[in-house]
């Protein structure tokens, strides 16, 4: 179902917020440098950081972040009112996508050749990896006088490649598709060797140089395989966006844009962005974990709040759990629903699933349309197609934990999992101007 609105984004504002977008994802290729970019943005704005082993002093109406793992980040501004009679405005979203990772002691040598051993993260479609211009990026520990420190890394230049198998070795590859072991067939190729060096030393010397440090000072590291071709918009009028992780930092960035663009909010807005979504969410960063109960909890403490009064707070909140949404594929037809095809620039997604696979009910979904017919943007409504195994999100877990009123959403987009995702610039433009209405409501 497709709800039309009474007026549109400028496509103007729509490109600018777009180029924006693709801006932060282009500088965020692991989930580590995607938190330090939100921070930076925060801190432009006054926010404060918080630290979890410190004590909290919060001031009516001031904004205030922390951070978990690196990889996990809070942001909230306390509302004029209070807490027992708004509630709190939520929006969570994940910071990391499927990719390939680095093993702890990935490099090994075959004739001549210096390879990277990987291992899958979550989800991806493997097959998009290969004939891309792959490099890394992420975080490593680096020995110090005093310990250790941990200190991102990103090579822009391309340093890896998966090269495919030529058709003469794979005469069935475009009957039956690309399938590539994960053990044997995914390691990418990094380099020739060199006569007299070791092998693991002259991909670690790599790491070090970039870091300037030595190599005996490298002691350990989560490094994230990314594509380096940047992200761009394509189509006749320029109307679709393409990039690498979509799925889900252009809901992380919906967030934060409209977290930052929400002055003087009568209700506290807070804005949850969890580490280890694709894997499952259970982990300290995750939203399994206890980031968000325990942020949620101190600021109750903050303002003195009773547990009577806190439970009321809850009763009182609302969380949109922001993920990104599958859009009709024309040359696919059967993959979808046949009454719930969305479509790409025409508004965010209800996302519905009986099995809660998705946190939405009736209630939560007619509210959502509220906010949308508020901010005058369109909705659709998705539901999965009932013989096909339905993904989930962060919703259904923090609407159990902390029983609040949730609902799950997304801007449609193609290619999910792919390396090179694509979406829809005015979906984006519209995911910020509801996510806004919302922390204003």
């Amino acid at each position: 179902m497709l709800k039309m609105p009474t007026e549109t984004p400028s496509q103007n504002q729509a490109h600018i917020q777009a180029q924006d977008l693709l801006r932060f994802i282009d500088a965020s290729p692991s989930p580590w440098h995607a938190v330090n970019n939100v921070e930076q943005r925060l801190l432009a704005q006054g926010f404060t950081q918080l630290h979890e082993a410190q004590a909290w002093r919060l001031k009516a109406g001031s904004s205030y972040y922390v951070v978990r793992g690196g990889a996990s980040i809070i942001a909230f501004t306390l509302g004029k009112q209070a807490l027992t009679d708004t509630g709190l405005r939520m929006v969570g979203a994940h910071t990391d996508s499927p990719s390939l990772r680095l093993k702890p002691q990935a490099a090994f040598s075959n004739n001549g050749l210096v390879r990277i051993g990987v291992e899958v993260y979550g989800g991806p479609i493997l097959a998009t990896f290969t004939d891309r211009d792959l490099s890394i990026a992420g975080r490593v520990t680096v020995r110090t006088e005093t310990g250790f420190e941990t200190r991102l890394i990103k090579f822009d230049e391309a340093l890896m490649r998966l090269p495919n198998l030529a058709i003469h070795m794979n005469r069935e590859v475009n009957d039956k598709g690309l399938v590539l072991n994960k053990q044997t067939e995914l390691p990418l190729i990094f380099g020739m060797g060199e006569d007299g060096i070791e092998t693991d030393r002259q991909f670690i010397s790599h790491i070090a140089n970039s870091l300037q440090v030595k190599v005996e000072d490298i002691l350990t590291w989560e490094l994230n395989v990314f594509d380096t071709q940047k992200g761009t918009f394509w189509g006749a009028n320029q109307e679709f966006i393409a990039n690498s992780q979509l799925d889900n930092l252009a809901s992380c960035h919906a967030a934060v844009t409209a977290l930052l663009a929400t002055e003087s909010p009568g209700s506290t807005c807070l804005c949850a962005l969890f580490d280890h979504e694709e894997v499952g969410s259970e982990s300290t960063t995750g939203a399994s974990g206890s980031f968000l109960a325990d942020v949620i909890n101190r600021i109750a403490a903050s303002t003195n709040l009773s547990e009577e009064a806190r439970l009321r707070m809850l009763a009182q909140s609302f969380f949109i759990s922001a993920d990104m949404a599958h859009a009709y594929h024309p040359n696919h037809p059967n993959a979808y629903e046949p009454c719930h095809h969305v479509l790409v620039n025409k508004g965010p997604v209800i996302k519905t699933n009986a099995n809660q696979r998705y946190s939405t009910n009736a209630d939560t979904a007619a509210r959502f349309i509220t906010l949308c017919e508020r901010a005058k943007v369109p909705y659709q409504q998705y539901a999965h197609r009932t013989d096909l195994g339905c993904g989930s999100t962060i919703g259904p877990i923090i609407a159990a934990s902390l029983g609040v009123a949730s609902v799950d959403v997304g801007s449609p987009m193609w290619a999910m999992h792919s390396i090179r995702e694509s979406a829809g610039v005015l979906d984006h433009s519209y995911m910020i101007s509801v996510l806004q209405t919302m922390f204003n409501s």
